[in-house]
């Protein structure tokens, strides 16, 4: 699967939602996806590896951008 990635950190950061897939590196792994946000955490789950974490929201500076219709 071809990810496009769209640059979100700082204030970019409140443009990530829940269900969003985001990675610290576009093109990397593991690439995440958003399941909850609270106070600054972001609730992740690596689907690839079937496993869940809670780290700060910063630390992830790309999201895949959305398909275009």
């Amino acid at each position: 699967m071809r990810i496009d990635w769209v640059f979100v950190a700082g204030e970019a950061c409140e443009s990530v939602h829940v269900g969003d897939l985001v990675s610290a590196e576009a093109g990397g792994l593991p690439v995440y996806r958003v399941l909850k946000l609270e106070d600054g955490r972001a609730w992740l789950r690596d689907e690839e590896h079937s496993a869940d974490m809670i780290s700060p929201l910063g630390r992830f500076r790309w999201k895949a951008a959305q398909p275009t219709p």
